[in-house]
């Protein structure tokens, strides 16, 4: 099964080796017919410490690396 790729920014790179990304959904309501914006943050891998707050970045599914770590930090995304 292909691993998911998500793209988001940075909110956090506080702690050692570890980002935490905003990744916004959108989607259109089944009854509404509106379009909904939904948004999750992802704690990724980040190797070299390299990505700062306010990056746009895209990480990709891993094995876990961590309690709470799943994803790891690909590349940063093109805007």
């Amino acid at each position: 099964m292909p691993k998911r790729i998500l793209q988001g920014v940075v909110t956090s790179d506080k702690n050692e080796q570890t980002i935490t990304v905003l990744v916004e959904r959108r989607f259109k309501h089944p009854l509404l017919k509106k379009t909904v914006r939904s948004s999750k943050k992802y704690r990724a891998h980040d190797e070299a410490n390299q990505f700062k707050t306010g990056d746009a970045v895209r990480i990709i599914e891993c094995a876990p690396v961590s309690k709470s770590k799943r994803w790891t930090v690909v590349t940063e995304a093109s805007a």
